[in-house]
């Protein structure tokens, strides 16, 4: 099995462009978690012409909502949600700067088009593993939407965090391609 790649956020166009899906990859930086309710308030920003809570630039969105932080904890288990829930918004996204979203499951057409065109890179997160990737998580602090509970948009730093590049911006599909290997 190939190294894990190191990489540090935010991300550049030269850094999406050489992940290929498949790669194991181990995230070091600053990620941002919204779900779908944040997604449709970011959505509905855009549609009016407003700014943004936080710049996109660089980013990547961690598809979570986590659970409630135990004491002596710096996030509660903050494990992957379906990523389908956000595909409605997600290109408006990534023609604002986003360059990463990280998940669990397939995406739309849409989406798999616009990372190609803005140059993006789709993670898969292990699910069912939500309190052994939150030790990857060093801090957290909410950037928007309080009001949202664990929707809210949260920033979090993040150390050697582990994701699977499962669409890359050359349109490989790590899904599509095991789906034909399962057929075989």
């Amino acid at each position: 099995m190939a190294q894990a790649i190191a990489i540090n956020t935010p991300l550049t166009d030269e850094q999406v462009m050489k992940l290929k899906s498949g790669d194991s990859v181990l995230i070091t930086g600053r990620i941002y978690t919204a779900r779908d309710a944040a997604h449709k308030k970011l959505h509905d920003l855009i549609k009016q012409g407003e700014k943004l809570p936080l710049d996109l630039q660089g980013q990547i969105i961690y598809y979570a909502g986590p659970a409630p932080t135990k004491p002596g904890y710096v996030i509660g288990p903050a494990g992957p949600t379906t990523s389908g829930r956000c595909d409605p918004y997600t290109p408006d996204l990534l023609a604002r700067g986003l360059k990463g979203m990280i998940g669990k499951g397939v995406r739309s057409k849409d989406v798999l088009d616009a990372m190609q065109k803005y140059k993006a890179v789709y993670f898969a997160a292990t699910g069912g593993a939500a309190a052994l990737i939150s030790k990857n998580i060093k801090a957290v602090k909410i950037v928007a939407y309080e009001e949202l509970g664990p929707e809210a948009i949260r920033e979090l730093e993040v150390v050697d965090f582990p994701v699977i590049v499962a669409n890359d911006a050359h349109g490989n599909d790590l899904y599509a391609e095991g789906m034909k290997k399962y057929r075989r």
